[in-house]
């Protein structure tokens, strides 16, 4: 019975180290005094093991961040100072299964350990230590420090963005209400469960610390322990009907979570409409510039006609031209024969006006000579 109820433990809160990667980081953050940024990458490591009732059970959670950086978390109930002799086995696993090899030596890298121990326990020590005595090399001290989660505030909680861890609150009165179901222990369990869980929630939600599905987790997580830890007491049935109501029905986070997407959805919906008119003014700015395109073309292909048309009719002026010019050129040789024949006669006439100049000169001279001029 009593591993049952560990396991319940066990089950939450390895269930708590699996929402989102921003929530768990901040809770690294938070235990181990780290500055990772809430992106960062979160990978893990389950280790299991055989218990005394040979049942299979997840035993450790070691976390690996950004690839580079391990941590080792382990929860406790009540108080085991042998956990120490678990956690180094642990630790030794892991690093066995992660070694490096250098130039000349192995490193094992050992994630940094922290216990916590979620129930208010007395005397529990701030550190736990392993001595680990290597003979003739020396003593190393293998040191794992505690975190007493009943000592942490609320305020402190939520200052350290560790409040994936807030449903455990609810350990805080387990003591006083198995003792006492008064109406002052009644009234305080109510105020821790509405103020300090559900506010705190909410207000992580608001900061955005944690995503809306860790709210609704968380809640439901916080529920399962209530349940557990108190609502088989009679005196709680009033009480009952309150959780019930307050971590139960998240539908506020259903209706802010449906807003958000309805809210994506329109703006989708606007950036798709912007982007259709864009494309339907791009489409009227193309189709008047195509219309324009086919008007310059219409606009070419007439001047291209009217360039044929010239460029016909200068064809014919060029071929009546070249006619002309054949006429011409005829009529020039022509005429340069005719020119020829006309030189030609012309020295015939000479000859025979020589000729006779000649004979009328033959005939003077002969006239003379007869007394006859």
């Amino acid at each position: 019975m009593e591993n049952t109820i560990y396991q319940i433990y066990d089950k939450i809160f390895k269930k708590i180290l699996t929402l989102s990667s921003k929530s768990v980081i901040n809770l690294i953050n938070g235990l181990f005094e780290t500055d990772y940024s809430p992106d960062s990458t979160v990978e893990y490591h389950w280790t299991e093991f055989m218990d005394d009732t040979l049942k299979r059970i997840l035993a450790d959670t070691i976390l690996t961040i950004d690839g580079k950086y391990s941590y080792h978390i382990e929860a406790q109930m009540t108080k085991d100072d042998s956990i120490i002799f678990r956690v180094f086995e642990y630790g030794f696993s892991h690093a066995n299964r992660h070694g490096i090899q250098k130039d000349d030596y192995y490193e094992l890298p050992f994630p940094e350990p922290k216990i916590i121990y979620l129930c208010p326990e007395p005397n529990l020590p701030e550190q736990y230590t392993l001595r680990l005595n290597f003979g003739s090399q020396g003593y190393f001290d293998y040191k794992v420090n505690t975190c007493c989660f009943s000592k942490i505030s609320t305020q402190e909680l939520n200052d350290k963005k560790m409040v994936i861890l807030i449903p455990f609150k609810l350990l805080n009165l387990r003591r006083e209400l198995e003792k006492s179901r008064s109406l002052e222990n009644l009234i305080a369990l109510k105020n821790l469960i509405q103020n300090d869980i559900i506010g705190s929630i909410e207000d992580n939600l608001r900061l955005n610390n944690i995503t809306i599905d860790d709210a609704r987790k968380l809640k439901r997580l916080t529920h399962k322990l209530y349940e557990h830890i108190y609502s088989h007491y009679d005196e709680m049935e009033v009480l009952n009907d309150m959780t019930d109501e307050s971590l139960m029905l998240d539908i506020d986070y259903i209706e802010k979570e449906y807003e958000e997407k309805i809210d994506a959805v329109k703006r989708n919906l606007e950036s798709t409409k912007q982007r259709l008119e864009d494309a339907e003014q791009k489409l009227e700015n193309t189709e008047q510039k195509l219309e324009n395109t086919e008007q310059k073309l219409e606009n070419t292909e007439q001047k291209l006609e009217n360039a044929e048309q010239k460029l016909e009719n200068t064809e014919q002026k060029l071929e009546n031209t070249e006619q002309k010019l054949e006429n011409t050129e005829q009529k020039l040789e022509n005429t340069e024969q005719e020119r020829i024949y006309a030189e030609q006669r012309l020295k015939s006439a000479e000859q025979e006006r020589d000729a006779m100049q000649a004979e009328i000169s033959r005939l003077k001279a002969l006239l003379k000579e007869n007394g006859l001029l």
